[in-house]
This record gives structure tokens, sequence and C-alpha cells, in this order.
């Protein structure tokens, strides 16, 4: 499975996230043209590398027009944007459903930490810097460049602890910012003890959102990896490391599996639930048709996941399936080496899944989305590519 591992051992901001995926290998050009969907003006982005600490890393800056950069709080009389209005410039976009989906459920979690924070309702908010011209191309952009890459797994690294105090549209308040504090309720910190704010309420809401779990990184064989630079000098490294690769299951483990039966939901809901449940890191789902009591056809929902995301799965199926219960066991698994190799076709480059036992290639499989990407581009059918991808494979190998 594709697999993101965002390191943020020096804190998460909404152009870190951004500089991070861009260095990682999402496609610049191609984001600035899904961007320009958005239909706003008044802002170029301008991407660069610097280095930070002795490394070198993405540095992304949204410069706004009739903007001062020195400015250090919004202007009482300035344009703030409600969280409806962000709702409504991102839905009549050309972007694809899930990338909508995402960057407003990103600004939800905004609206509804800065609420809480500060005695209001999330329809009341007034986005200040967050909901300026910046964070709208931060937030929407990162959730372009996860598409960009495959919309990989999110496992997030624990947020490093920082302090100080820092000067914004309501004022001096300490740090974290009470909005990054609140959206991080429940996920786990590692000191640090820098001055200065490493955690913005952009970055707390991105990496919130996106991340099926919080801890140390997995097992995975990494294939790329991009560093977003932060902007505040500190005297040492200060970016977003994110490693992308394929999670790796090579060692015989264990999963757990959830199922249940379900004889009275409509069918048009299974589309969305699978969705959810892979996004929330399942590694299966798939669903068997089967005769239930008084005679009467129903499903029988099953999600494969890791034993450690069990917990958060199980309540997804209560809530958005007909169900009123599960059942859960943990079954014994053994599974190929996995790895990727690329070859190059007339349709483009296209990935190959090698499937290894014991450094023995046993199975070699083109990878569907590249097919699939690669056929509507050139309007060729998808099986030409496949045959196309395979023969290629072969040749490579001097089969």
């Amino acid at each position: 499975m594709n697999i993101a591992y965002f390191d943020c051992f020096m804190g998460i901001s909404g152009d870190m996230t951004l500089g991070a995926l861009i260095d990682a290998g999402a496609d610049a050009s191609l984001l600035k043209k899904k961007l320009a969907g958005l239909c706003l003006s008044g802002y170029r982005i301008e991407i660069e590398k610097r280095i930070t600490g002795h490394i070198e890393a993405t540095d992304v800056n949204v410069i706004l027009e009739n903007h001062d950069p020195h400015a250090k709080k919004a202007s009482p009389h300035g344009h703030h944007r409600h969280l409806l209005e962000i709702k409504e410039i991102i839905n009549r976009s050309d972007l694809s459903e899930r990338v909508k989906k995402t960057a407003i459920a990103i600004f939800k979690r905004l609206a509804e930490a800065e609420a809480r924070v500060h005695g209001s309702t999330p329809d009341k908010v007034h986005f200040h810097e967050v909901g300026a011209m910046d964070a709208i191309i931060d937030i929407v952009g990162s959730t372009i460049c996860l598409e960009l890459l495959g919309w990989p797994k999110v496992i997030s690294s624990p947020m490093p602890t920082f302090h100080g105090f820092a000067e914004g549209a309501h004022g001096v308040f300490p740090l974290p910012a009470p909005a990054a504090a609140e959206i991080l309720r429940g996920v786990p910190w590692r000191e640090l003890g820098i001055e200065g704010e490493l955690v913005t309420p952009t970055g707390a809401a991105i990496i919130k959102e996106i991340a099926s779990g919080f801890g140390p990184q997995p097992s995975m064989t990494i294939e790329k990896i991009g560093y977003g630079s932060g902007k505040t000098d500190f005297g040492r490294m200060n970016a977003l490391r994110v490693m992308i690769g394929e999670e790796s299951d090579s060692n015989a483990g264990s999963v757990t599996v959830i199922e249940t039966n379900i004889d009275d939901l409509n069918p048009e809901l299974y589309e969305d639930i699978m969705e959810k449940l892979f996004a929330a890191g399942a590694l299966d789902v798939f669903l068997t048709p089967v005769q239930m009591k008084k005679n009467r056809p129903g499903i029988i929902l099953s999600v494969i996941c890791s034993n450690q995301q069990a917990d958060e799965i199980a309540p997804i199926i209560l809530m958005e399936t007909s169900t009123f219960g599960i059942r859960m066991s943990q079954w014994k698994r053994i599974c190929l080496e996995r790895s990727h190799e690329a070859v190059t076709t007339d349709f483009g480059t296209i990935r190959i899944k090698i499937g290894k036992l014991d450094k023995k290639v046993i199975s070699a499989s083109p990878e569907y989305d590249d097919c699939k990407k690669a056929a509507a581009k050139h309007n060729v059918p998808l099986k030409k590519v496949y045959e196309a991808a395979r023969a290629a494979y072969s040749l490579k190998k001097g089969e």
C-alpha cells in the first residue's frame, strides 16, 4: 500500500506541508493549473529551494497583491472570510470530489477549534489569517498534492513541544496557539522545547484530518523523500520531512478482520462507506452477498486492517451503516515482499508491482491506476496499456 510518513520533528504548517509534498514529487506546474480552478486572483506562488540546517528544502511562498509582508497582524477592517464562503469557493471549483471534501474538512476543523476557543460557533468565526488567501492555497494545494501522489495513507510522528508567545489578529497569545492546541487534542507530543511557533493552526488541522495515526515510522520501503522549509531560523534545520513509499508487510504477522451482516442498507451508500474506511487506513474492504434470516438477501461487509487501526475503524462501520453490532477477530497472514519498478512504454512510465518470496520474483503486475491514467490520456483500451507494460517489463528483465 502507498504510504506517507510525515516526520514533524520541527513542526508543521500549511506552507511546510505544501513544500514537502512538492519536494517529494507532486508536479508543481500541475498543482498551479488545478489551483487556477478556484477562480481566485490577487496572488502568485513562488517555489524555490533554500538551505535550512545544511539540508536543501523546498520553500513555498504565496505572494499577495497589495499586502504588507511586515504587518504583524490582520487589519480589523480587512476582508475576512467565514466557513460558508470558503466552502462555496472550493465547491464551485472543478477539483475532484475527494479534494473538495478533504479541504473543506480541514477548514471545518479550524472553524470548530476557533469557535471553541473564542466562545462562538463555526459559522460565525472570522478566519483572519487562517481564512486569508495564503491559507486557502496552502490547504487546497496540499490536498491536491496528496491526490497527485496517489492519496497515500498518512502516518504522522508525534508533535514537537514548543513555547513562547505570538501576536495575531486576536492579540498576544501563548504557544502553542489556542486553536492549534484544541485541534491536536488526543495527539501525542514529544519534548523538544524550542521557543517559537513550530505547529500552526493550519498545519495542525491538515495533519489531524489526513493522518490515520500518530506514532513512530511504520515499516515501509521508502521511494521518495521531500523537505518543506519553514520560515523561521531556529539555529537548526527547520523543515517538515515527508517520506513516501510502500508499506512493508513481507513478514508473517497478524491483521484484524472486522465484519458485520447487513440487510437493510441503501446500496448507494456502500461506495462512500468504503472510501471512508480506506481513508481511515483499511488494508482492504469487500462485500459478500449472503442469504440471511427470514430469507432476506444481505451483505457481509468485511474490513481488513492493522491491529492498531481496528479501534479507529470499527466506529466508522457503526456510524455509517445500519448495523447494530460488529464482530472482530485476529488472523495470521504471510505476504510477499513488495516493491515497485518503473518501465517506459509508448504510453508513458508505468509502475510494476513486484512480489518476492525468499528474494525471488514470483509476481509482477502493472499498477492499475498508472495504466488507467495512461489509457485515458492516449485514448486507447486499458488492456493495451497493460500489455505494453508487461512487455516492457519482460524486455527489461531479458525474458
